[in-house]
């Protein structure tokens, strides 16, 4: 294959890298700039809505589409109401402490991972996708599922755009993420603001594992490299920026998948750590972060 048609197959790639990570840094961004809590259980949420999903399609045996599109409801719920049910019963009880709630998210890591690794086993797990097609270009064929991942990847951000910047719920998630205190003395009420952020942010990492688990697996350690590029993503595009983190995902993502089709995935996150200090170095705040004064 000539140089021109490779890269444009190495775009494609990076393509759906980059919007399964929006998803992904999105949820951790989210949780961030309400919350200011750390959230190191990221990517076993990611895991476990993958595992859901694989769990799901399993019983539900009528047909390949219908066992997703009940993955895809129950998965993000399941995963949001273990993430709700962690964030009260743990966080919530360390007073949000910074320092603590990093400690506390380690363990929940351990805790989801392992219990993974009980039920649902070592091995990485299949699962169908829904419908199967080819989009031919000149060159080449591409599976059609991996753009309709990407092109439910940006339905979802601009939903999530509009919740966040347009309704109520937008409003109130706002206020709490700018002054909490204030917020609660108008009688906002914090506490359930936190517990639904974080569970949001959780189903924001499953609805991601979702999409791409028929293209990757699942598998009890699957969570690591999300949570790694998500954490980059976050950076870059400045803690608490949710404008920030969609272009950075975009960014780690192209490059990403482009730098591992031509070299290699380990190549692709050396490069992604290099910008991520690169940044910290000359611009601590990230791309669109504004500096503390």
């Amino acid at each position: 294959m000539d140089f021109g048609p490779f890269l444009f197959l190495a775009t494609l790639e990076g393509l759906v890298q980059a919007a399964v990570l929006c998803l992904t840094a999105l949820g951790l961004s989210l949780v961030f700039g309400v919350m200011r809590v750390v959230n190191v259980a990221h990517g076993e949420f990611y895991m476990l809505g993958a595992v859901i999903a694989w769990w799901v399609t399993s019983i539900v045996g009528i047909h390949p589409a219908v066992g997703f599109a009940a993955a895809l409801a129950i998965a993000p719920l399941a995963v949001g109401a273990i993430a709700f049910a962690g964030e009260r019963l743990i966080l919530k009880r360390l007073d949000y402490n910074p320092e603590a709630t990093i400690v506390a998210t380690i363990g929940m890591l351990y805790v989801i991972q392992q219990m993974a690794l009980l039920f649902f086993g070592p091995d990485p797990r299949p699962v169908e996708a829904p419908f199967y097609f080819r989009i031919q270009f000149p060159w080449f064929g591409y599976s059609g599922y991996k753009l309709i991942v990407v092109a439910a990847a940006i339905a979802i951000l601009l939903i999530a755009w509009f919740v966040i910047a347009k309704t109520r719920i937008g409003l109130v998630m706002r206020a709490t993420q700018f002054d909490g205190d204030t917020a609660q003395a108008f009688g906002i009420p914090v506490n359930r603001v936190y517990a639904s952020v974080f569970a949001v942010g959780a189903m924001f990492a499953a609805v991601a594992a979702v999409l791409i688990v028929p293209i990757r697996q699942a598998h009890y350690l699957m969570g690591l490299d999300p949570l790694l590029l998500s954490f980059i993503v976050v950076i870059l595009g400045g803690l608490g920026s949710i404008r920030g983190t969609i272009v950075a995902a975009i960014l780690i993502g192209l490059s990403d998948g482009i730098i591992s089709v031509f070299f290699s995935p380990t190549l692709a996150k050396m490069a992604s750590t290099l910008l991520v200090a690169l940044v910290l170095v000359f611009r601590p705040q990230g791309l669109f972060g504004r500096e503390e004064l």
